[in-house]
Formats: structure tokens, C-alpha cells, sequence
């Protein structure tokens, strides 16, 4: 196994304000860093990634904390497949809350919307941003998996097929809303057929 570099945070921020604390942790794991006890984490050692630790230290100084920042070369091979595990688990944690995301909640408002009849273009433009948060979602993911996690090319298959449910939706909502142009459906009447969709979510949850 090649010996990667890594960078240690050993770091101590008052408890109050606990909203100063959970900021920093907060960031870190947005880094991507992983957490090898309370208020410890490792990044591997690139010139970008030190530069935003470089950077939590100085809001760790700001708020009356201090810091340690480490770097760790040549560790033990049995040590470093640790971290590098560490490393895959968390990212296929956050691939597998994608995958559930795409195969749970996304597929089922296509089904919903489908079984609804609720063919608008507002409704598919809606479902659409949505697939474009996931999609942002796993291009972060993927920036912080720096060793290749098993789960990443589930992940965007889900994508894809998800893409996939909703161009298939699209092509429904073009041909309701040719269908509707050449009969000439009032616009109230199409209010009518295809309600809110906060509206309709109130109704169910009623």
C-alpha cells in the first residue's frame, strides 16, 4: 500500500456559546475531515485542505480555544488503513444516503405526481431542481472521497435513473400541455386540475 501524507487536528474551544462549537465541527466535516475522537480529525495533506484547517484555527483562536495542527508522514502500514477506512466509510455512509434519497423520496414524488395526473410544467421544473440538489450533493461527496469509496458508482447510477423517471415525467407534461393547447383548456380549469403542490401536501398531512 502507497504511504499518503495526512494533516492532524488536535483542537479545544470553550463550551459556551455551543453554537461557536458546533460551527467549527460543522466545517471541518464539510471538509471532509475525519473525526478520530472528540474534537481530533485528520485530512489528508493537500495544499487546499491546509489552507481551509489553516483557517478553522483562526476561528478556533477567535474564540478563546486553541489548537495543535500536525503532520503525519510515513505511519504504520496497520495505522493508515485505519484512516483510510475511516475515509470509506464515511463516504459510502453519505453514497448510501443518496442512493436511498434517489430510490425513496425522489421516485416516489414522480410516482405520486404521475398517479396525480399532475402533468404542469411548474411540477416538473420543481422535481427537477430537486434532482439537481442530489446531484450537487454526490459532486461534493465525490471531492472528499480521495480513496475511491465501493459505493460511488451506485450512487450515480441511482442518478441516472432518477434522470431517467424524469425525463419520462417530462415527456408526459409536454404532450398534456400540448394536448391542453390544442382543445384550448382555460387557464382556471387547469388550476383546477392540478393543484398546488403545498396545497396538496397540506391535504394529506391532514
Amino acid at each position: 500500500m502507497d504511504s499518503h501524507q495526512y494533516i492532524l487536528l488536535i483542537y479545544q474551544v470553550p463550551s459556551q456559546p455551543s453554537a461557536a462549537r458546533v460551527g467549527i465541527w460543522r466545517e471541518l466535516k464539510r471538509t471532509g475531515a475525519l473525526y478520530l475522537q472528540q474534537s481530533v480529525c485528520i485530512l489528508p495533506h493537500t495544499e487546499p485542505l491546509l489552507a481551509t484547517l489553516e483557517k478553522v484555527c483562526e476561528r478556533v483562536s477567535e474564540l478563546g480555544g486553541s489548537y495543535h495542527l500536525f503532520p503525519l508522514n510515513n505511519l504504520p502500514e496497520e495505522e493508515e488503513q485505519k484512516i483510510i477506512d475511516g475515509f470509506l466509510a464515511q463516504s459510502n455512509l453519505q453514497y448510501d444516503e443518496i442512493i436511498e434519497n434517489c430510490q425513496v423520496n425522489f421516485t416516489k414524488e414522480i410516482e405520486f405526481e404521475t398517479f396525480r395526473q399532475n402533468f404542469t410544467y411548474a411540477e416538473a421544473e420543481e422535481i427537477r431542481q430537486e434532482l439537481d440538489k442530489i446531484r450537487r450533493w454526490y459532486e461534493r461527496t465525490v471531492e472528499r472521497d480521495w480513496f475511491g469509496a465501493a459505493r460511488r458508482d451506485e450512487a450515480l447510477q441511482s442518478i441516472e435513473q432518477c434522470e431517467k423517471l424524469l425525463e419520462e415525467f417530462e415527456e408526459k407534461v409536454f404532450l398534456k400541455q400540448e394536448a391542453d393547447e390544442s382543445h384550448g383548456v382555460p387557464p382556471e380549469e387547469k388550476k383546477r386540475l392540478h393543484p398546488r403542490r403545498l396545497e396538496r401536501r397540506s391535504d394529506t398531512h391532514r
